[in-house]
Formats: structure tokens, sequence, C-alpha cells
């Protein structure tokens, strides 16, 4: 069964519509082992690491499954970070466009006020880290007794992150004939024990996991020195050319140095770290996958739940504190079958954790050290040709070209009700209720994704909405 055809596995056709549109070509192994399982209504534990394809191994699954006529949540999915949860959330929605499909993130950092109000839209599926999500439950905010699939993504993380007790907190708020499904690179005791706890006989996969992550990346090791780092990371950058690339940091101190220096040499760099405001750190990875900047310099907090396709390269400029978190760094590049490369800088302070990550990935380093000379004029040249960033074609943007999000300036305020949008626009010359996604009404104005190309009809013709005129126009993503 193993890495058969997406037509085997899927039986919804709005599905394969979305999965065709997307481009993905064939299952992975752990989409092969998972989506049959969930089908099966099991519960599962899934070894596996990031890269590959997990969350469309349960979106898939769970976007057949879904009920859209129901207007509460019957689905929860839990994530360590918000941007992994800002993920998923884009990923489900991509699969389930065509059923209309409607996900919802929430985490902290944003207003409780604005998500609770999205929260009393018709909703799916909920995407959320731990602490936020115990909040809205607490707060009644957030309906759960009609959760019938609980998934729990990067478990190992979580536990890292001190989550674990609001997630058991969580767990024991659902309904309890749920199925429940687990992901984690790693299985300490810990997550074994609170398989065992809230899990019925649940089914294992494991995809080899560190093997799984590194097969189709290189990794090298350059020796340097602290006072020199700067410099060897602008001679290896010069000389390795990349197309685009993450420059992982320990600390925020450290990013901010290598951004001001990139500045200055005037190379197109943007930066992410935890001190950023969740608006800004989200719009930063929307314009590093859009491909508005070369280069990435990210603490730790960009090594989970961030999915850039055709990543060619990252640097470990900093050694990472933890041999697990080399595995979720490189795991960002050689995905989806592509080549990468990974490049660590190893200073004198670093050789103990060397060879832990040595050991744990099995695998040999062999430091070699470059010699901080001038850079001919020729590498220069091939350097600057990449620094002239291009848009990329991204799997949101692939399936955006035919749909379109529409506002409308009515909302509760003026009685407006889902029917009443879907009615006026259906009643327009070549649209039908095919065309039409998920519509949100909130209280001064509403939303509605149209699909399939036909959003452009819609604005020029939709003039009155329940015996109002009304003013449509493409909304602010």
């Amino acid at each position: 069964m193993e890495n058969e055809d997406f037509e085997a596995l899927i039986k919804d056709e709005k599905i394969l519509k979305a999965i065709d549109k997307l481009g993905y070509s064939r299952p992975s192994k752990v989409q092969s082992k998972v989506m049959p399982l969930m089908h099966a209504h099991k519960d599962i534990i899934v070894q596996s690491q990031t890269g590959s394809g997990k969350t469309a191994a349960f979106g898939i699954p769970l976007c057949e499954t879904i009920d859209v006529e129901m207007r509460t949540p019957q689905v929860l999915i839990l994530a360590p970070t918000r941007e992994l949860a800002v993920q998923i959330k884009q990923d489900i929605e991509n699969i389930g466009l065509y059923k209309s499909i409607h996900c919802v993130a929430v985490f902290g950092k944003q207003p409780i006020s604005f998500q609770t109000k999205e929260l009393k839209q018709r909703v799916h599926i909920v995407a959320g880290t731990p602490g936020r999500t115990l909040d809205h439950i607490k707060k009644g905010s957030l309906y759960v007794e009609d959760i019938k699939y609980l998934v729990i993504d990067e478990a190992d993380e979580m536990l890292n992150m001190g989550f674990i007790d609001e997630v058991s907190d969580i767990i024991r708020r659902l309904p309890k004939n749920r199925i429940t499904t687990l992901f984690s690179a790693t299985m300490p005791e810990e997550i074994e024990k609170l398989c065992a706890s809230y899990m019925v006989k649940p089914e294992r996969i494991s995809i080899t996991p560190d093997k799984v992550t590194v097969e189709n990346i290189e990794q090298k090791c350059v020796a340097t020195d602290v006072s020199s780092k700067l410099l060897t990371l602008e001679t290896v950058l010069y000389l390795e050319n990349p197309d685009n690339c993450i420059i992982f940091c320990n600390t925020k101190a450290t990013v901010d140095k290598i951004y001001d220096r990139f500045n200055s040499l005037k190379w197109p760099a943007i930066k992410l770290h935890g001190d950023m405001l969740q608006n800004d750190r989200l719009k930063t990875i929307n314009n590093f996958k859009a491909g508005k900047a070369r280069f990435l310099i990210a603490t730790d907090i960009a090594a989970r739940g961030l999915d850039i396709e055709s990543l060619s390269c990252i640097i470990n400029y900093d050694m990472p504190v933890e041999k697990e978190r080399y595995v979720h760094r490189i795991g960002r590049t050689g995905r989806a079958g592509k080549k990468g490369t990974a490049i660590t800088f190893v200073t004198s302070y670093d050789e103990r954790m060397l060879s832990e990550i040595e050991e744990y990935i099995d695998y040999k380093f062999e430091p070699t050290s470059i010699e901080l000379e001038n850079i001919s004029e020729e590498y220069k040249a091939r350097f600057a040709a990449k620094n002239v960033v291009k848009a990329k074609n991204t799997t949101s943007s692939k399936i955006g070209k035919d749909v379109m999000k529409i506002h409308l300036n009515l909302g509760k305020d003026k009685k407006i009700r889902p029917g009443d949008i879907a009615g006026a626009i259906s009643n327009i010359d070549g649209v039908n209720g095919e065309d039409i996604g998920i519509i949100e009404i909130w209280d001064r104005f509403s939303n509605v994704t149209i699909l399939n190309g036909k959003g452009s009809i819609v604005l020029n013709n939709l003039k009155k909405l329940k015996g109002k005129n009304v003013k449509a126009a493409v909304a602010d993503k």
C-alpha cells in the first residue's frame, strides 16, 4: 500500500481536486501509512520527523470526514508554536478548499476577543497552542462537546516547552469517544505515559526518525573561532551562493548583529526572533516563503512549523544547545525529495555537542577550515546576481489563482446571514453553489471566499444583498 497514488487513498472528489491543484504527486511514506488508519478510526502514534508530509497525512482524512453542515468544531489540533498552528490552518484550508472547510488558529499574543468572535462562526477545525486553547475551553468560547478527532502535533516539542500538563488538561475536557492521533519526532517516557493514559489500543507507525530527515541533505562542518565567525559566514555564503538560506542563531543579539551586517552589505535579509510582535513574525515568515528576501536570520523559534518550499541551505551559525534541535533545524531543507545543504559552524567550545550530534544521527563530520581571504570579483558577481529576489510560486499561491476572498460592507448589524450571501451570489449568471467557499459574518462586515476563478464575476455583479445596496471589494489576506 505504501506510496500508492492519492486516488487509492482519497474518495472525496473535492479533496482530490484540491490535492491536484496543490501539486501533490504521490503520497509520502507517512501519508501512505497514516491515512488508511485514520479512515479506519484508529488511535495512532506516529514517530516521524518534520518535513515528512505529516500535516497532509492527518489533514486529508480529517477534511474527508468533516460534516460541513455542522457549526461547531469537530476536530482539535494542538501544536507547540503559533507559527505551526497558523501553518496547519493554512494547509487544512487549502486541502479542504472545495468543501468550504473553515479552520481557526488560536494562539497567544493575539487578542483573545478577536479569536472568540472567530470561534462564533461556523468552524469545523481548530488548530491552537495548548495555553490559548485551554483558555478558550475554560471561557466557553471553544465548544468541545462535538470534537470527534484530536491531533497532537510535535508532542516532544510540547514536552520541551513545558506544555504537557496543559495538553493533559485539555484532553480530560474532551469527549472520551474521540479518535486521537499523536505525532512526535522522539518518544520520551513522558510522551509514552500520555499515550497510555489517553489513547485506546493505538497503532504505532515509525518512519525511521533521523535517516528520513537527513538523507537528502549534504551536511558540512566549518571550523572557526568566535572572533571571526561573522567573516566566516560572509565567506561561506559567497562560496556556497545559495538560492535562499536560513541562518540559525541561539540569541536575539546575534540575530540583530548579523541582520545589521547584511543590511550594511545591502543583502536582502529579514530576521525572526521571539521579541517581535506576533503579526510581525507572521509577516516575516510569509515574506520569506514568498521569496521577498534571500536570507532569514532566526532563533530556534523558526525551526518548528516553518514550511519553506525549496529551501536550498541552512547554516547553524551557533551550534544548537540540544542534539534534537540540530535535526529540527536542518529539517527545513532537503524536503519533498529535493536536495539541500546544512552547514554548521564549530568553535572549540562546541566539540562536545558536536560529538553528541554525531552519535545521535550516526554521522561523522569532518570539519574544514575556510581561508578568510578576499573573494574574487567573479564570486561576488555570481552572488550579487542572486540578490535580486523574485516572488515564488508557493503552495498557497498555486491554489490561490482560482480563489478570491471578497469583503462585503454588510454584517450582523444589518441582519445578514450566510444563506443571504449564498443566495445572492448563486443568482449571478455564471456562478453556482459549487463556487462559494467559506462565509464569515462579522458585526459590521462579511467575507466570502469565491472558488473556481469566479471571483471577478461576483465582484462586478453583486450589487444587492437582502434588498440593501452592498459594496464588494477584494478582502485583505
